[in-house]
C-alpha cells in the first residue's frame, strides 16, 4: 500500500490498521518514497496477552485472592 504524507496526517488510523493487518505501507512525499511503515513481528501474540502490570501485585500479601477483584474494589465509588 502507498500513502502520501497528507494521507498519513489525515487517515492515520486507517494506515495503522493496514499495517496491523500485515501490509507494508510506503509513505511518499511529492511522489517519491520516503519511509516504510511495517508491522512489528509477533503483534498478534502481544495483543492476546493480558497487561503485564497485573502481575506486579502477585507477591503482595495484602491483596485479595484475585487482582481483578482488587481493581474492582479500587474503582468502586466512594461515599
Amino acid at each position: 500500500m502507498q500513502a502520501t504524507t497528507k494521507d498519513l496526517r489525515l487517515r492515520t488510523k486507517e494506515i495503522l490498521a493496514a499495517s496491523q493487518r500485515g501490509e507494508e505501507v510506503i509513505i511518499t512525499f511529492r511522489g517519491e518514497p520516503r519511509a516504510v511503515l511495517s508491522p512489528l513481528p509477533n503483534t498478534a501474540k502481544r495483543q492476546s496477552q493480558r497487561n503485564p502490570s497485573f502481575g506486579i501485585w502477585s507477591d503482595f500479601k495484602g491483596v485479595t485472592p484475585s487482582v481483578d477483584e482488587q481493581i474492582r474494589a479500587l474503582r468502586e465509588p466512594r461515599f
